[in-house]
């Protein structure tokens, strides 16, 4: 079964006032919707749209796998088990908060950030915070997420160019850039799919390249 989720519905958040502007696919915060509280193991997948000058201050997170993928400029990370780092468009960044951290993301650049940020819940609580960054990370080497029974693809597609979807029990596909031929619809920037029992599935980009992301869930 494939469920279609467009770019337009997404719940709009952040602090627009503050350079903030978030887009949530899923419940999130006050964006309280009881039919749409998680996909699997995802929690949330967050669009967040910065300013120059503009980011989350301090703030805590535990017992969850925090996956940002950097569309547009560039993303300043601290948090409080000392990591300090700046990921660019194509790094997969992972922050496993497991029994709890504290962290900072800020647009410490001169131009605008966009990237996504998806959160997925861990099979086992606890354990100590961790962060890793893969850089430039390439379309044949998937990002595995043991923590949370999942493993990230990257897909990036030219004109016309078709590839081959995991079989799996859940796949959650976004579109970051491009549009996206899949079963049958087609699926522009920020649009999503989510399906249960994939098998045989192909997407192709239709119109110039396209770039997406395809989480497989067990």
């Amino acid at each position: 079964m494939i469920s279609v989720h467009r770019s337009e519905d997404r719940y709009r958040g952040g602090e627009p006032d503050a350079g903030i502007e978030t887009r949530h696919a899923l419940s999130f915060g006050p964006f309280y919707d009881p039919d749409n509280l998680r996909f699997g193991p995802i929690l949330a997948c967050n669009e967040e749209h910065l300013a120059p000058g503009a980011g989350f201050d301090e703030h805590p997170h535990s017992h969850t796998e925090i996956v940002t993928w950097v569309v547009e400029g560039e993303l300043t990370h601290r948090d409080s088990a000392g990591h300090s780092t700046v990921v660019r468009a194509g790094d997969v960044a992972h922050l496993s908060a497991a029994a709890g951290v504290r962290h900072v993301e800020r647009n410490d650049g001169e131009g605008p950030l966009t990237f996504l940020q998806m959160w997925l819940a861990p099979l086992e609580s606890g354990g100590e915070p961790a962060y890793t960054v893969v850089p430039g990370i390439a379309d044949s080497t998937p990002y595995a997420l043991p923590q949370a029974g999942a493993m990230l693809h990257v897909r990036r597609l030219t004109e016309s160019e078709r590839t081959a979807l995991p079989d799996a029990v859940r796949l959650y596909v976004h579109v970051v850039r491009g549009r996206v031929a899949l079963d049958g619809e087609e699926l522009g920037p920020g649009d999503a799919a989510r399906i249960t029992g994939a098998e045989g599935l192909e997407a192709a980009a239709v119109t110039g390249a396209a770039e997406l992301l395809v989480w497989e869930m067990r």
